[in-house]
């Protein structure tokens, strides 16, 4: 085994992480990445940073905005998650993974400090992330939070442009149980005298983050009112629209995106009037090539035809609403679903967002917090869903593509897990 797995197993293994074991790795905590963070003599004090929260979206604009300043000439730093095969994918410059070596090195030189911390898998990747990032000095990092907010590891740093994309419900146990509290949560990253962006106006949430800008003496930008994208049209690269009487075109799929794009365009906005100098061409590449220039996968991604075969991570209550929405852009004889997703997830809420005339190919992701197939299967006949459970996602997926017609439609979702095992 070489030392880098070996790494990967003790970071997976050894240290907490939410996404394979699920409530016992989250700590709503900041105690411990600031030790980290002062143990590695603070370096997120050395970079500049576009804090990006929100319920859904936070990926698309947090890749589209890095494309964007890659163009214009910046070298950009990215922090994301979750990954979806390689772990390396969380930390990115430019579109290039950190280095294997780095993360090997900076586990076997600051084991002491992580272990004495009892930090959680999320809390030592960001620590990672920052180091590497102040090492490389990057001009502009793009940092996502993980969950939440106001209590996320990433929420140490005092970025130049705050971004909340939107709020809809997903982990409500650590969020709250309505869209205020959630909102009040994501609106932590909320920072004295910093622009903030919010994606969407929402009348149960705007006035939380009014009131916290307020508070804060933080501008605050409302990108649905005042973006303006005309003549709209889903093509086959992507989305085109015009802005700014500038016909411009996106990689990215799904109406949903719309809203996502507003939220980009604003975001420059306002770093221009930070002093950013971003052309509209850099804005119209940028748009164009996120894939390439960032390494931007798992939306609506289109993996094949005839078959049509797209997988999309779409995964909580607004997110497989979305998915719904854009399948009406398509025609197709019959729908299959490989669907699989997380024991802990609200399926109430869920279940009678997916549509009901698909075949549904019922799958466990290799997670320890994976639904087992059979009672996801067995709660879904309460819905109407009617499909058959499997042993693993690839033989769900390969049921499902044995059984689609040329011109049948297979959409693989409700997991990043479940998308990781066919990607």
């Amino acid at each position: 085994m070489s030392r880098y797995q070996e790494t990967l197993d003790y970071m997976f293994h050894k240290l907490p992480m939410f996404q394979r074991i699920g409530a016992a790795a989250y700590k709503a905590d900041l105690t411990n990445i600031t030790q980290l963070c002062n143990s590695l003599d603070n370096p997120q004090q050395k970079l500049k940073f576009i804090h990006i929260a929100g319920t859904n979206g936070k990926g698309s604009v947090t890749h589209a905005l890095a494309s964007i300043l890659q163009e214009s000439g910046l070298k950009v730093g990215v922090f994301c998650s979750p990954h979806y095969k390689d772990f390396r994918e969380r930390i990115k410059i430019n579109g290039k993974f950190i280095s294997k070596d780095f993360v090997v090195k900076f586990i076997e030189k600051n084991k002491e400090v992580i272990e004495a911390t009892e930090s959680s898998f999320f809390e030592m990747t960001t620590a990672l992330a920052f180091d590497y990032f102040a090492q490389k000095k990057v001009d502009m990092v793009i940092l996502e939070t993980g969950m939440g907010g106001r209590l996320d590891s990433t929420n140490i740093v005092t970025p130049i442009l705050s971004v909340i994309t939107n709020i809809s419900f997903d982990h409500q146990q650590f969020l709250g149980d309505t869209l205020p509290k959630i909102a009040f949560e994501k609106a932590g990253i909320i920072k004295q005298n910093i622009p903030v962006v919010i994606g969407e106006t929402h009348k149960q949430t705007s006035q939380i983050f009014k009131s916290r800008a307020a508070e804060l003496n933080a501008k605050i930008l409302f990108a649905d009112k005042r973006i303006k994208l005309d003549k709209v049209k889903q093509e086959r690269r992507g989305i085109a629209f015009e802005y700014r009487s500038k016909r411009m075109q996106t990689s990215l799929h799904g109406n949903y995106q719309i809203k996502n794009i507003r939220t980009v365009l604003m975001a420059v906005e306002e770093l221009s009037a930070l002093g950013y100098k971003i052309s509209m061409q850099n804005i119209s590449k940028g748009l164009l090539e996120i894939h390439e220039n960032t390494y931007f996968i798992g939306r609506w991604m289109i993996l094949g035809n005839k078959p049509l075969l797209i997988a999309d991570s779409a995964h909580n209550e607004a997110g497989l609403k979305e998915l719904e929405a854009q399948l009406k852009h398509y025609n197709f004889n019959q729908l299959h679903f490989v669907y699989g997703t997380v024991s802990d997830k609200d399926l109430s809420k869920i279940f009678p967002i997916l549509p009901q005339k698909a075949v549904y190919y019922f799958c466990k992701p290799d997670i320890p917090r994976g639904k087992d197939a059979s009672e996801l299967a067995e709660e879904a006949m309460n819905y109407k869903l009617k499909g058959d459970s499997y042993l693993s996602v690839k033989s769900a997926f390969n049921s499902a593509l044995k059984v689609a017609q040329k011109n049948d439609l297979i959409i693989v979702s409700g997991s990043i897990f479940v998308l990781a095992e066919i990607l």
